[in-house]
């Protein structure tokens, strides 16, 4: 189990006078690093200079020690790392609700592809991502890794409200209003990987949808590509049952096995759902240092069947979370996604210390800042990182009594209790209030693009 002192010396290093001065100090009841060994502290402060956490240190000592231009007195609150959350399909909020209650491909096929081939531009996919960003920093994510069309617009809705993401560079072999084949989703994804490769909180990762929809040729390609630009590989794979019986048809091949011919099968891989998996297939991904991003709602959800979490982490897998897009899940909430992931890692595994609750926030923090190749920046509260935090209110009824801090983060917190996110010190929600966004014109927005979808539906 994780630590939880009620004290605990300085994490400071040698600071000389000059740098006593810093941007911000945050006090709060608890602090949940998710370091290396899951400390978490009570009655400690943040201090953050210059975007960068630069100290964790007893309240006490804080404000003797730093003079700061901003101070928050959290409390009753925790303070955690920003939520990663690794595979979203961010502009489809607007398509939440619009086909529920059925298996993938029907769902793909008979409603929502027709709906993208009529509706997806990039005034839908701004709108769209604009909601989805505003959804996910007011339930606590700071990061997220996107996977749709027109990623460049995605990317400046991004910049502009102040997050962090990775913006998928679609690959599909068939044409989209985005591009008409695989040199022109490669071309046009190139374009906006250059646009933002020196961008600190945007940054890239090629996106080909599936195996069942990228041939040989454009997987190679981007194997060779990813390589060359040290940029992620973003994929569905083994989804569900009706994916691998396919492509065994088709192929005489299961899914993973042919990307790992074609080079795709890398530490670069970021490979979602795998709800299909054999004990040679969890054998080759470890071997190879892959990761595997669970979506377990959205899998419960299309019935598509059971991601083996446990087996994955015990095979020294590295295993991050994502919500899926809002139009299978329904929602982008991280938090209700850790509690889904603990509690259904136990079933699938029938034991009941499957994936205990300090894993699952590590699955949506650490672990997720890993397969994307951030480790070193974000995903724990610890000096020297960047400084993406949220705080979480714990003092109500519903977190009460409090015997394990993490245990209440994952199996009784809800979205409701964020009360401040920030990104790289800069505070995007400010008890409960966006500061870059319009909560009405987000609204305002979604009825529109409601009246318009719902009449051809």
């Amino acid at each position: 189990m994780p630590k939880t002192p009620t004290t605990s010396t300085p994490t400071s290093g040698a600071i000389s006078d000059s740098e006593h001065n810093i941007d911000t100090l945050l006090f709060a009841d608890w602090i949940i690093t998710v370091d290396a060994d899951d400390t978490t502290l009570q009655n400690h402060a943040l201090a953050i200079n210059k975007g960068c956490i630069v100290d964790i240190l007893p309240s006490a000592q804080a404000s003797a020690q730093y003079n700061a231009e901003t101070e928050h007195q959290l409390s009753g609150q925790a303070l955690i790392p920003g939520l990663i959350n690794a595979h979203t399909h961010a502009a489809m909020t607007l398509f939440r609700g619009l086909a529920d209650d059925l298996p993938l491909m029907e769902w793909l096929e008979g409603h929502i592809w027709p709906a993208e081939r009529k509706w997806v531009s990039d005034e839908f996919v701004h709108d769209g991502s604009l909601h989805a960003a505003a959804e996910m920093i007011r339930s606590g994510t700071t990061c997220f890794n996107d996977m749709y069309f027109f990623p460049d617009i995605t990317a400046r809705v991004v910049d502009n409200v102040g997050m962090r993401a990775i913006v998928g560079l679609i690959l599909i072999d068939f044409p989209t209003i985005w591009a008409n084949d695989a040199d022109e989703y490669i071309s046009k994804g190139l374009a906006v990987y250059d646009h933002y490769r020196s961008n600190p909180r945007v940054m890239t990762a090629f996106a080909p949808h599936a195996p069942y929809t990228v041939s040989d040729q454009p997987l190679q390609h981007i194997a060779a590509l990813a390589e060359e630009m040290d940029i992620p590989i973003h994929m569905h794979v083994h989804e569900t049952a009706f994916e691998v019986k396919q492509a065994i048809e088709q192929t005489s091949r299961r899914p993973l096995q042919r990307l790992h011919e074609k080079g795709i099968v890398t530490p670069r891989l970021l490979a979602v759902h795998m709800t299909q998996l054999n004990n040679e297939e969890i054998r080759l991904v470890a071997e190879n240092n892959a990761s595997i991003v669970h979506c377990p709602e959205s899998n419960l959800k299309l019935a598509s069947g059971h991601c083996p979490v446990q087996q994955l982490i015990s095979a020294g897998i590295n295993v991050a979370l994502g919500t899926d897009g809002a139009a299978s899940n329904n929602d982008l909430d991280m938090l209700g996604e850790m509690r889904t992931a603990a509690l259904l890692a136990k079933a699938v595994a029938n034991d009941a210390s499957a994936l205990p609750a300090h894993q699952a926030l590590r699955m949506a923090t650490i672990n997720g800042a890993k397969a994307l190749g951030m480790e070193k920046t974000i995903g724990s509260l610890e000096t020297g990182k960047s400084a993406d935090i949220v705080s979480i209110d714990i003092n109500n009824i519903e977190t009460h009594p409090i015997y394990h801090i993490i245990s209440q983060l994952v199996y009784s917190t809800t979205r409701n209790q964020v009360n401040n996110v920030w990104v790289a010190g800069k505070q995007l929600l400010k008890d409960k209030t966006l500061t870059t966004i319009e909560e009405e014109h987000v609204l305002t927005k979604a009825v529109e693009w409601q009246e318009k979808i719902k009449q051809y539906d």
